[in-house]
């Protein structure tokens, strides 16, 4: 496994990105992790309570130390609070990435704003032969982030994964690759 050469911290013109650590979790659990108006689109289930955050840090913390996936906070300059989170699976040069944010911090260009200082962090990376993820093809929202970041439809996919906050049945995404 090759491991990224990323920052632990980086900024971009209204947020700051931070390696995820464990002193985050509460704040995790009670702005994003334990909503499920922001995690139905997420690949995993809402937390329940906040041991199930202390379990997806010790995930965070150990699988940077291997390299297999970068986990950052995204808090806002202005105060540092914390408004969402982004992880990025990296598979030997194939990048994967998602990303999610506080109902209450949507609709005002974070999203965005993430995806493209995510993305300009990556192109400086060697060894990334591609970068992309795949949507809910009825998450339109999240489509519309992805296309301003510069982010192209290549193939939509039937059945193609399970949504623990839709009921555990299989739904059709779209995968998204960064144009060059």
């Amino acid at each position: 496994m090759n491991k990224l050469d990323l920052p632990v911290s980086f900024q971009s013109e209204r947020l700051i990105f931070t390696r995820l650590r464990y002193e985050d979790a509460e704040e995790i659990f009670y702005s994003y992790a334990s909503k499920l108006v922001c995690t139905k689109y997420l690949s995993w289930p809402t937390h329940q309570k906040i041991t199930d955050t202390h379990y997806f840090l010790q995930y965070a913390v150990k699988a940077w130390n291997l390299g297999l996936d970068y986990s950052y906070s995204i808090r806002l300059k202005e105060n540092n609070r914390l408004v969402g989170a982004y992880g990025i699976i990296n598979e030997n040069g194939k990048i994967q990435f998602g990303y999610v944010l506080s109902e209450q911090h949507w609709g005002k260009g974070f999203a965005t704003e993430a995806c493209m200082a995510v993305t300009h962090q990556l192109k400086k990376v060697k060894n990334i032969f591609r970068i992309g993820t795949y949507v809910d093809c009825e998450h339109t929202i999240s489509c519309k982030v992805l296309e301003k970041s510069g982010f192209v439809r290549e193939a939509h996919l039937k059945n193609w994964l399970v949504f623990p906050n839709q009921g555990n049945l299989p739904k059709d995404c779209w995968v998204y690759i960064l144009q060059d």
